[in-house]
């Protein structure tokens, strides 16, 4: 363990890669400072100041020419704030991790952050960031992170109902208040503060320690699934997996994995080091022996004349590795170091080095950083998942120490040396920043000679291996896969049949525990990790009659365990939907939320999350997407609200679409500008539930289609049904969206921002505006069964909303005799015409209204010929026949937004004039 504080003077300007200094040898007293208690882990040194500089504690400005610099993880600062620094160095925060769970590294984000392990600010080309917590890092950082992720479910080990704070340090925004002072804590220029991920509470380095451990889960604690009621068996899956996060998602991080792109980044400044100050020279330095299998280095500047403690010091540094430079020792690189055990001195001679030995100028550009061979060492054996007071025991091992005799000793110290060592095992833990491994290890292995073998191998991985005593439990594998994209209408043992033959699954290990014929889906409950992993992976390269398969992992909700009061949001997102802003909602609300709760819409749509919440008692729903999003959800809840413990959830709306409409008669407005999630979420938590109308759409085509003749024989298209939320239009309303919707299909990458969208339905309409289509000829009109006669339009629209074509108000607010006001859970559609293009455009200024029809709960329409057709946005052409539109089954829960202020609606007058047609409960 290092010491708790450590300030040094060099010579020389300080490097520019992040170092990992340790103590070094007889500095001039006349140059060291006094060394400070309240900095753990830190080496500080003296440096002159070129530029303005922040200090990384109080985060004010540096005055004069000299600050204090970690040569480990850059934090810079004023003298007078040594002796309160209270965060640790990056080289022991791996120290004070108990329990590791692993990064899900993903593409940057767009705002100015700072880098977690060096805490320089972050370029975004060569950044990540954790989709579920907020841990940012250069890209030749992250192999040196440790996994310190947000903790989101459990997998039978754990039974701890309290969580917590899960702090992380910096990135806050600039008007942060902390919780003890009040004052800010937030920085733009360095990173400080801390910040809780969960209850999202923020306070000062300095301060945070005095808040109570225990985490409420703040503001948004109703909303949010616990982590201990989630459970999910996920030993040979990765995080990403665990939490659908798409593979695309995580390409540039896999691609740019472990320490190659880290010897680039260190090469790049070792370079502009050295044109600085030509007194100095690079070094290759590898940590071990997969380091040189795969060729993968840090580069290290140092003095053409230096003390070999001082190049192994800066060796560790590299690395990242706070341990003692006189354990360890460099050998030479050459193509025999893996088969060779020599030690080779500094200049090298096979003979033992002294400290006064000195590097030459003449020196190999690389060394292999290796440790010295001991007889005996401390080893710290960690709890775990014991409920003990202390983390960890330490326990003396020599060349004879096994396993088990480590686990008899353990017990020993613990007091409870007479249960039976054969109930424990100890298991070695590799806190790799995107993914931890487990081992367990036999009764007979020799831990001494097991810890050599790591260093050997790499000793950045030993830095991040750790070993855990565990009880023995008999614990049951249950994985849970639901598998989608089979034919659909097909029954149980069908669906395992065709598995069986497609997948090669194994009946003993495989059961279907749930069925969704309509879907094409099902549930496998899997009692063995490799035959979970393999379906999983084979299903994502096997088709069925031309349709990919898919798999997502579906994690159990332990719905004994829920707060009477918790009601968690189930959060749909359509990152297609609203260009870049869908992913990053998607990002956002992974952080804020627990990610088992938020799924992403393009892989398996909604059923995997209402599969999810099943028996979850209260739940509610928020769709991140346009109208035909919502309408996709709406879809799927009324299909499989059956078999829901919750069948009518209230469902909140982000809108990410063009229009939009539903959207803004629940006041949740025109389209999402980048306005804060949380806000978005404390919108829902306190939003009121309204109920609205769906209806049934019964389009019966009298007329056969081309591909139903055959041999001579014309059949009829068989009849088609579908679901309306918004409205239903015939004529030029649909022919417009028609023609967008094909232009939109042949260059679907122009078609990413709303402003583009509306450009190219203004484009479409205007190549319309003089054709003539006297649609009330083709046309018969049944209200209620009553013949409704029609004037001469060139569209019909049935409306459920009052908002229509992106917020215009088609029927108007003029009071009429003939009709009632127009209201969303009143059974009624509104029936409105409008005569051409120019009558629509004029609607949509706000200068005229539809000509109203008629108001009714039946209506049937009755072509004469092909016309264009729509619902909720959704075109095609339509064959002569019937169109009967009826009620569909109980009315939907929708949640409408809360008034806010004036100042902070950002409506038009039209939404404004819509919001009053909605009924203030949603009764009917």
């Amino acid at each position: 363990m290092a010491e708790s504080a450590r300030l040094k003077h060099q010579g020389g300007s300080p490097t520019g890669s992040p170092q990992a200094g340790r103590k070094k040898t007889q500095p001039s007293p006349g140059t060291r400072a006094k060394p400070q208690s309240g900095a753990p882990g830190h080496s500080f040194k003296k440096v002159t100041l070129t530029k303005p500089t922040f200090c990384h504690h109080c985060t004010d400005f540096i005055w004069g020419l000299a600050g204090y610099l970690c040569e480990v993880c850059n934090f810079m600062s004023h003298e007078k704030c040594l002796k309160h620094v209270k965060v640790v160095c990056s080289s022991l925060v791996p120290t004070l991790v108990r329990m590791p769970v692993s990064h899900c590294f993903g593409p940057p984000g767009h705002k100015k952050k700072f880098c977690a392990i060096c805490r320089k600010q972050l370029e975004e080309s060569s950044t990540l960031r954790c989709e579920v917590c907020e841990l940012h890092v250069h890209v030749d950082c992250a192999p040196f992170s440790c996994s310190d992720c947000r903790q989101c479910n459990h997998d039978g080990h754990q039974d701890h109902d309290t969580y917590h704070h899960h702090w992380r340090e910096g990135n806050l925004s600039s008007s942060a208040r902390c919780e003890v002072c009040k004052r800010t804590c937030g920085s733009s220029e360095v990173l400080s503060g801390m910040r809780c991920e969960w209850c999202g509470i923020t306070a000062h380095a300095s301060c945070f320690g005095i808040i109570p451990p225990e985490c409420k889960f703040g503001r948004l604690k109703n909303m949010i699934l616990p982590p201990h009621c989630v459970r999910i068996c996920s030993r040979n899956f990765s995080k990403q997996h665990c939490f659908r996060i798409s593979e695309t998602t995580n390409t540039e991080s896999e691609e740019n994995d472990d320490v190659d792109t880290v010897s680039a980044g260190a090469q790049k400044e070792s370079q502009t080091t050295s044109s600085v100050d030509s007194s100095k020279q690079s070094v290759k330095i590898f940590d071990g022996n997969d380091a040189v299998k795969r060729n993968q280095y840090r580069l290290i500047s140092v003095p053409r004349i230096s003390k070999s403690e001082d190049v192994v010091e800066a060796a560790l540094r590299a690395y990242f590795i706070p341990d003692d430079p006189h354990d360890y020792e460099l050998q030479m690189y050459s193509q025999q170091v893996l088969v060779s055990e020599d030690i080779i001195n500094r200049n090298g001679s096979m003979e033992n080095t002294k400290s006064q030995s000195v590097f030459r100028e003449s020196i190999p550009e690389a060394w292999v950083l290796r440790t010295k061979p001991k007889d005996c060492e401390v080893l710290k054996i960690f709890a775990g998942w014991l409920k003990l007071g202390v983390a960890y025991i330490s326990i003396s091992i020599s060349k004879s120490s096994t396993v088990e005799s480590v686990i008899k000793e353990v017990l020993l110290q613990l007091g409870r040396q007479d249960e039976d060592p054969q109930g424990f095992q100890l298991v070695e833990v590799y806190m790799g920043s995107k993914q931890v491994q487990r081992q367990t290890l036999t009764n007979q292995e020799l831990l001494l000679e097991k810890l050599q073998e790591i260093r050997k191998m790499s000793l950045r991985q030993m830095n991040q291996t750790r070993f855990y005593i565990v009880e023995n439990r008999n614990t049951v594998v249950q994985v849970c896969l639901m598998v989608c994209g089979l034919p659909p209408q097909l029954k149980a043992d069908e669906y395992m049949d065709l598995l069986q033959d497609h997948l090669a699954i194994k009946t003993h290990l495989v059961s279907v525990t749930h069925v969704y014929q309509g879907q094409g889906a099902v549930v496998l409950q899997i009692s063995c990790f490799s035959e979970a992993e393999r379906i999983y992976m084979l299903a994502k390269d096997t088709s069925i009659n031309n349709k990919q398969l898919s798999a997502v992992i579906i994690p159990e909700v332990l719905t004994n365990k829920l707060a009477q009061d918790c009601c968690p949001l189930l959060t749909f997102v359509n990152p297609k939907s609203g260009g870049l802003k869908g992913r990053d909602l998607l990002h956002n609300f992974r952080k804020l939320l627990n990610p088992h709760q938020v799924f992403e819409l393009t892989s398996t749509g909604p059923l995997a999350g209402l599969h999810t919440f099943r028996e979850v008692p209260y739940f509610r729903i928020l769709v991140c997407g346009g109208d035909g999003t919502v309408g996709w959800v709406l879809g799927i809840l009324e299909e499989v609200r059956h078999k829901l413990t919750c069948p009518e959830p209230a469902i909140g709306i982000v809108p990410l679409g063009t229009g939009n409409d539903l959207a803004r008669v629940l006041r949740w407005g025109a389209g999402y500008s980048g306005e804060d999630p949380y806000s978005i979420l404390l919108a829902v938590d306190e939003a009121e539930e309204v109920l609205m109308d769906r209806w049934t759409i019964l389009l019966d085509a009298q007329e056969a289609a081309d591909s139903g003749k055959e041999n001579g024989i014309s059949e009829p298209e068989p009849p088609k049904i579908v679901q309306m939320n918004n409205y239903c239009g015939l004529g030029i309303d649909a022919e417009l969206s028609l023609d967008f919707h094909q232009a939109r299909e042949e260059e679907p990458g122009k078609f990413n921002s709303r402003f583009h969208n509306k450009g190219v339905y203004v484009k479409v309409g205007l190549q319309k505006i003089s054709h003539n289509r006297s649609l009330h000829r083709d046309l018969k009109l049944q209200v209620d069964k009553q013949e409704v006669e029609l004037p001469n339009i060139e569209g019909l629209i049935f409306l459920n909303i009052p908002s229509w074509g992106s917020g215009a108000d088609l029927w108007g607010s003029d009071s009429d005799v003939r009709f009632g006001k127009p209201r969303i859970d009143d059974s009624m559609l509104e029936v409105v015409g409008v005569t051409g293009v120019v009558h629509m455009g004029q609607v949509q200024g706000g200068l005229r209204s539809g000509i109203r029809i008629a108001q009714g709960s039946y209506i049937r329409v009755s072509i004469t010929k092909p016309i264009p057709v729509q619902v909720d946005g959704e075109p095609w052409i339509q064959p002569p026949g019937q169109i009967i539109i009826s009620v569909a089954g109980p009315k939907v829960h929708m949640l409408r937004k809360s008034k806010v202020k004036q100042k902070k609606q950002s409506g038009s007058l039209k939404e404004s004039r819509t919001e009053s047609l909605i009924p203030p409960e949603g009764g009917n």
